[in-house]
């Protein structure tokens, strides 16, 4: 007994006050919440009472009379009686309820106070260590995924799955490759612009090995304290490895696996490190497998690249004909429709696997919003824009915009036609080409579309004199394919890469296409009135203009 009250005079002043509040709190909200509530009821049951002589008190509070009765309790809103009736038979008193509630407030306030005192004076007095983040208990925070997702999901990637192939074995019996001495990669780096289906493909391996499966993103390596992108990394290689077989997935690796040196920060690079000696420490027979996806793998350091990491590259490309009639086969499989998946595949060149899924899905909701029983082409055509380019508000024109957005089109549909460069439809606010897939393209052919990008710019120069901004994302686009003509292609006549050489070409771009649009004046003229009236232009119809002309 001593004991305790040797302890308990031990507590500061402070924190007695608190410990009293908080007594007195609790006390009085279960006096308020144990307290039973009389029941509300109407005018009817009041009278009722009333006439049965069965109320023995009243009491009024705020906009309620509190009835006590021989039968319970109860309340009924004061206006709903006669209370000149009740008031004059039965005895009345005056209760203010609120008042009970607003001292749980004013003590609620007042210890919230007294606690944030306490606690910031014992924060100040008491140091917090530089590495207490550290304790964070990250190990259940990595938990693996069962994939459900095999190849039989996955349309297309005919090149992707062979590769593949030999690794999803390796992960069933890597004793059998172990017993013959085969060394497989350590990692497998997935490249690719987005929406190629890299992570769907990591899954499918997964799903198809029956492995346990571990998803990162890059970017959850990346925190602000040094040491937990570390700790983090060497957690999820613990745990993989005591689930082998399994298969660790990084998206996005470029987050955290970008070249050493110059901005990188310390933590980033302190990732990095324990990455690549966690890659260097498990023998090939551990049964984990190391896949990676990166839209930009001339960001990653070359330490990452070397053999004995991720010494095996898949790189996935945009999907071809084939593919993308097997991707929209497997998106219509469940939907009633009436399309040949031949037919959309053609229509969509240079269309993802992500975009091609979601285009079968606006267009399956564009023909339902339609009271259709079924898809149909014209559903596809509906909202093929829509996923190419996102959904945008097409603008009410002026009288003047409409002209100046006819001869800005007008330039392009000339260009194209002149070029023979191929279009499905130019209109007033829509440019549709249909790009052939080549692999092997000239130059003349990419300063050609280069050309087409810049005609609009230069048919506002010489009837206006004047730059517009409609004109932004064509200039975007004959300067990113200058880029490439110059950086990724090397196209240029004396092989230097240089911005000089990008601006050469689009000047020389420039100067040829000004001098075929001032000789041909008076079709760009004829072209823009009739897209003036139709909004829309076929290559055909384009054609057939330009021979009545000639």
């Amino acid at each position: 007994m001593k004991q305790r009250f040797n302890r308990l005079s031990g507590i500061s002043t402070p924190l007695k006050v608190v410990w009293g509040l908080l007594f007195l709190l609790l006390l009085l909200l279960g006096i308020a919440l144990f307290k039973q509530e009389p029941l509300l009821i109407g005018h009817y049951k009041a009278n009722a009472l009333f006439s049965e002589n069965a109320i023995k008190h009243l009491k009024i509070d705020s906009d309620y009379l509190y009835l006590d009765t021989t039968k319970g309790h109860y309340k009924v809103y004061k206006d709903a009686i006669n209370q000149n009736s009740f008031f004059t038979k039965y005895p009345v008193e005056v209760v203010h309820r609120e008042k009970v509630w607003w001292v749980i407030v004013m003590l609620l306030g007042t210890l919230t106070f007294f606690l944030f005192r306490l606690f910031s004076q014992e924060r100040a007095s008491v140091p917090t260590p530089l590495n207490a983040h550290q304790q964070e208990p990250m190990g259940r925070m990595i938990e693996p995924l069962k994939s459900e997702v095999t190849f039989k999901d996955l349309a297309g990637l005919r090149e992707v799955k062979r590769e593949l192939e030999e690794i999803i074995d390796f992960l069933r019996m890597p004793q059998r490759y172990g017993a013959f001495g085969i060394r497989l990669p350590k990692g497998v780096l997935l490249v690719g612009p987005p929406g190629v289906g890299k992570t769907f493909i990591a899954k499918a391996v997964a799903g198809e090995a029956g492995v346990p499966f571990f998803y990162q993103s890059g970017a959850s390596f990346v925190h602000i304290y040094v040491g937990m992108g570390a700790k983090r990394v060497s957690e999820l290689f613990q745990k993989a490895k005591e689930m082998a077989p399994s298969i660790i997935f990084i998206d996005e690796i470029d987050a955290v696996g970008k070249r050493r040196g110059g901005t990188q920060n310390d933590e980033r690079e302190a990732t990095l490190n324990q990455l690549l000696t966690e890659m260097d420490g498990f023998e090939e027979s551990s049964g984990v497998m190391i896949i990676a996806a990166t839209n930009q793998m001339e960001l990653l350091d070359e330490a990452l690249l070397r053999a004995g990491r991720f010494d095996r590259h898949i790189h996935i490309g945009l999907p071809d004909f084939e593919e993308r009639q097997a991707i929209i086969s497997l998106s219509l499989a469940k939907k009633p429709h009436a399309v040949e998946s031949s037919m959309i595949a053609r229509m969509t060149v240079g269309f993802n696997a992500a975009a091609l899924d979601t285009l079968t899905n606006e267009a399956a909701l564009y023909a339902m919003r339609h009271q259709k029983e079924r898809i149909e082409l014209e559903d596809f055509e509906a909202v093929k824009e829509k996923v190419r380019l996102g959904e945008r508000k097409l603008l009410t024109l002026d009288e003047d915009e409409r002209e100046i957005q006819a001869l800005y089109q007008g330039a392009k549909l000339l260009m194209a036609t002149w070029l023979d460069i191929g279009f499905e439809k130019i209109g007033m606010v829509t440019t549709r080409l249909s790009l052939q897939e080549k692999e092997i393209r000239s130059r003349t052919t990419l300063l050609n579309q280069v050309k087409f990008y810049l005609s609009g710019v230069v048919a506002m120069e010489l009837h206006y004199q004047e730059r517009f901004t409609n004109a932004k994302e064509d200039i975007k686009e004959a300067k990113a394919l200058i880029h490439t003509v110059v950086y990724t292609y090397g196209m240029q006549e004396n092989l230097a890469m240089s911005p000089q050489e990008e601006q050469r070409l689009l000047e020389e771009s420039m100067e040829e296409v000004t001098i075929l649009l001032k000789r041909l004046e008076p079709v760009l003229l004829q072209l823009s009135q009739r897209l003036l009236e139709e909004e829309n232009l076929t290559k055909a119809s384009a054609q057939e203009l330009l021979r009545e002309i000639f």
